[in-house]
């Protein structure tokens, strides 16, 4: 028996041994980065993605193996690690919400503008180089990206395609399909056009926001219970370890991956009542291809 509890232990500070190692030298490579290959430039997104979830899976190890030496539980270990590298997904995202929330409010201002500008006689080729240089943060660069286009003689179609694909956001989808068949069919009507879509992003930022601030106070109350539930477990497996002592046996640690369970789908469940869908996009494209068929016609016709 005593040889058998003590192979245990072994295999035990082998495993928290290992993690703790494996772990920091996972941060430490996150960290610090690999020479990038000259050759191997255009993938920095792809590199940049795998850095974070390197470093990401370095922090869960680390926190798993943390978990272990303090609970002698690998399924409490394997529990904390996953829920750590899941964290973002869980109980995150208010940062991506909030930068929806400007590019929306961002291109209703823009659309605003480019329906003054428009107002004046102008042509598309001319206004939104007019208007791209007052645009807001949220899509000045985009903007740019689609003016450098254009000053390369590409298609106004064309560029507005890119740039669609660029914002990938079916609010901006709104606005710019109405651009892409006014720069193909060049027909009038444009401006007002312009200001109903306008109106339609300024109403679905008021949305978003009162949705927002509902959302809130389920994702603190979310992030509140995970929180007690952790710092409970853990703190009965540290300092009053006779009460779960049962959850050291095999048999107690099948019951205790249950409870994470059950504890896990009712995460997921909250983080689900907490979400809302946003509609798809229906400008889509492959970098290759095109929109639509219809034909570009020079011809005269006011913009407007």
């Amino acid at each position: 028996m005593d040889s058998a509890l003590y192979n245990i232990s072994t295999l035990e500070a082998l495993g928290v041994g290992a993690g703790i190692g494996g772990g920091t030298a996972l941060l430490i490579a996150a960290l610090r980065g690999f020479p990038a290959k000259p050759d191997e430039a255009p993938k920095r997104d792809a590199g940049d993605v795998i850095r974070f979830l390197s470093t990401r899976a370095a922090t869960a190890t680390v926190v798993g193996a943390v978990v272990l030496a303090a609970t002698r539980w690998p399924t409490a270990a394997i529990a904390a690690g996953v829920l750590v590298f899941f964290w973002n997904q869980l109980f995150g995202g208010l940062a991506a919400e909030r930068a929806a929330l400007a590019r929306v409010e961002a291109l209703a201002s823009w659309t605003e503008s480019l329906r003054d500008t428009i107002a004046g006689a102008v042509g598309l080729e001319q206004a939104i180089p007019a208007t791209a240089r007052a645009a807001a943060p949220a899509i000045r660069e985009h903007l740019h990206t689609m003016v450098d286009r254009l000053r390369a003689r590409m298609p106004l179609p064309q560029a507005l395609e890119y740039f669609a694909d660029d914002m990938d956001d079916a609010s901006a989808d709104l606005v710019i399909a109405a651009l892409i068949l006014n720069a193909r069919l060049r027909g009038p009507g444009l401006r007002e056009v312009l200001g109903a879509l306008a109106q339609s992003s300024r109403e679905e930022v008021d949305m978003r926001q009162r949705v927002m601030a509902q959302r809130s106070s389920t994702r603190r109350s979310v992030q509140i219970v995970v929180g007690v539930s952790v710092a409970v477990v853990l703190g009965l497996a540290i300092f009053n370890k006779s009460f779960v002592e049962p959850y050291g046996t095999v048999t107690g640690q099948m019951v205790l991956l249950l409870v994470i369970g059950l504890f896990a789908a009712g995460f997921f469940w909250l983080r689900k009542l907490s979400s809302i869908e946003t509609p798809a996009r229906f400008l889509q494209r492959a970098r290759g291809g095109s929109y639509g068929t219809v034909p570009e016609q020079r011809g005269g016709g006011d913009p407007r």
